[in-house]
């Protein structure tokens, strides 16, 4: 059975949670799981004036997506940050070329779920996820959220991310906050989540 955490990082914060999915999801027997992530769009110019070139170094190893790989998953975890509350360009334009993945229904009954990261509190992190299942509902995609039986995403102690849609952390006006171990916890047991429902779908 086969994992694919698809995402994209532009400071680390997208690719913290995508490690802790990782990390749930291999607990699952029999659950091959590789981090991939999305081209990049913009040039190393505009990475530079934002400050993003250092940052994305920590992941530079991970390998870059392509739409065909998308066949041979049976699991689909994707991690985007908000840009207003929808999912970030790269990301877009990867799914605008799935257009021939879509005609074949390549992707019909694969499991889909969502995470993801965004400035402020209430920066757009549900209405993100949301809008992203969307895209996976055209690809006849199963959506797997995070349940409520994680229940820290439930506490009021402390601010956090995470809601029943998928797992979110919040990076701060200048992405000086990363995940906490609640909002990492949360990944974790999403993929984890993912995976199982995966396993018994493959059998």
């Amino acid at each position: 059975m086969k994992i694919f955490i698809v995402f994209y990082s532009m400071y680390g914060h997208v690719y913290r949670l995508a490690e802790a999915v990782a990390l749930g999801s291999r607990e699952v027997k029999g659950a091959d799981v590789e981090l991939k992530q999305v081209p990049e769009t913009l040039s190393t110019e505009i990475l530079t004036k934002m400050g993003a070139v250092e940052t994305k170094k920590a992941f530079a190893k991970v390998p870059v997506c392509n739409v065909e790989e998308l066949a041979e998953a049976d699991a689909i975890i994707f991690g985007t940050p908000t840009r207003f509350g929808n999912m970030c360009g790269q990301m877009r334009q990867f799914f605008d070329a799935t257009g021939g993945l879509w005609a074949k229904g390549t992707l019909i009954g694969k499991v889909g779920s969502v995470f993801t990261s965004s400035a402020t509190q209430h920066g757009g992190q549900e209405s993100t996820i949301l809008t992203f299942h969307v895209t996976l509902l055209h690809h006849g995609m199963v959506i797997v959220g995070l349940p409520y039986s994680f229940k820290s995403q439930m506490r009021v102690d402390e601010i956090t991310g995470g809601s029943p849609y998928g797992t979110s952390t919040i990076a701060g006006g200048e992405g000086e906050r990363m995940p906490t171990r609640n909002e990492l916890e949360a990944a974790r047991f999403q993929g984890k989540h993912v995976a199982a429902i995966a396993s018994k779908l493959a059998k």
